[in-house]
């Protein structure tokens, strides 16, 4: 069983304490959604995890080892897929910069294979999460960090997408941070839920 640790994380601008002494733990058999209110300091946590905020205090670990180089088994999935994704690649590029995913997992996530000869600018938001969340699902994958990434999307689609998403994690042994203002959705798809005020003094 893989465990994702989070120790005495510390985080602010100057004398604004963003994060003070947050301690976080799960392992990738578990679905666990993160609530908190706006500017909480939610999307500033998933980054420290993730390995794009390098300046904090504390340690981030998986199985009691720091991510040093090399591909990071902790996936961040942002909310707006079209600012991680280079607008001059098709997608078979953007996809490829990760991996590429066998014919079931594209079924599972309904991605055409035409879509692939597309720009980004030429697919809607929820075909662009699609592939925003395969990229995440890399073989060496450990835990995803989903930060709002179904905010955006109508109904129909978040269904499909958490759905896939959820399917393909729990097949391959992936843990899951689902990161959300929306107390339904976490009631609905997680194992438990954490309220950041509780973890953090």
């Amino acid at each position: 069983m893989d465990v994702l640790k989070a120790e005495n994380i510390n985080f602010g601008y100057g004398s604004q304490k963003i994060l003070k002494n947050v301690n976080f733990e799960m392992n990738n058999e578990q679905v666990i959604g993160l609530f908190g209110y706006s500017g909480s300091g939610k999307s500033t946590l998933c980054k420290i995890l993730t390995g794009f905020i390098k300046d904090f205090d504390g340690n981030v670990t998986v199985n009691g080892q720091k991510h040093e180089k090399g591909f990071n088994p902790i996936q961040l999935i942002y909310q707006h897929p079209e600012k991680v994704m280079n607008p001059r690649w098709k997608m078979r590029d953007v996809m490829e910069e990760s991996w590429m995913p066998g014919d079931d997992i594209l079924d599972e996530f309904g991605i055409k294979k035409e879509w692939f000869k597309r720009y980004p600018s030429e697919l809607s938001g929820g075909e662009l999460q699609r592939f925003s969340i395969l990229r995440a699902l890399n073989p060496k994958t450990k835990f995803i960090i989903a930060d709002e990434i179904s905010t955006m999307l109508d109904a129909v689609t978040q269904v499909q997408i958490w759905d896939s998403l959820l399917t393909v994690a729990r097949k391959n042994n992936v843990g899951v941070l689902v990161v959300s203002h929306d107390k339904n959705l976490l009631n609905r798809i997680c194992d438990k839920i954490v309220y950041l005020a509780d973890i953090t003094d």
